[in-house]
């Protein structure tokens, strides 16, 4: 169980951090850029990929916080979790259905307005992208170690 629990620890946080930057720093911008991808068509795509993005991250956050059930760990990797667990419910249950909103309003050709929301997800995702890399790398060291 411990090994199961080891490899998990490691490398869940360097799988998500993998999805994050494959697909809300390059697939999120570059989309717009392809031939015949029109406002309507990309916030379409994109509606859909954060959403099952969403639902991946939320089984990366349960795994990695299963594997910490299972034995000892350092302090650090207990608040660097529940750093990204507060973000991610934040993006989950606020940022993601308010954009959702004004992404609809736009399919309806209603101009929702001004809004720093797409702004304030993409700066939690940066943030989550240095705590997944200081996880990771904290969590490789602790159990790579030879006492």
């Amino acid at each position: 169980m411990k090994k199961t629990a080891t490899i998990i620890s490691i490398g869940i946080p360097f799988l998500w951090l993998g999805f994050i930057l494959a697909i809300s720093f390059m697939e999120a911008p570059l989309k717009f850029t392809a031939p015949g991808i029109d406002l309507k068509l990309g916030l379409g795509i994109g509606r859909i990929i954060f959403q099952t993005l969403n639902k991946i991250e939320l089984f990366f956050l349960a795994a990695l916080f299963s594997t910490f059930f299972s034995y000892q760990h350092k302090k650090k990797i207990v608040i660097l979790l529940n750093i990204l667990a507060v973000i991610l419910l934040y993006q989950t249950f606020y940022l993601l259905p308010e954009l959702d909103k004004r992404a609809i309003q736009l399919l309806n050709n209603t101009d929702p307005g001004p809004s720093s929301l797409h702004f304030i997800y993409i700066l939690l995702d940066a943030i989550k992208v240095l705590l997944l890399i200081s996880t990771g790398i904290i969590q490789t060291h602790h159990e790579t170690r030879t006492d």
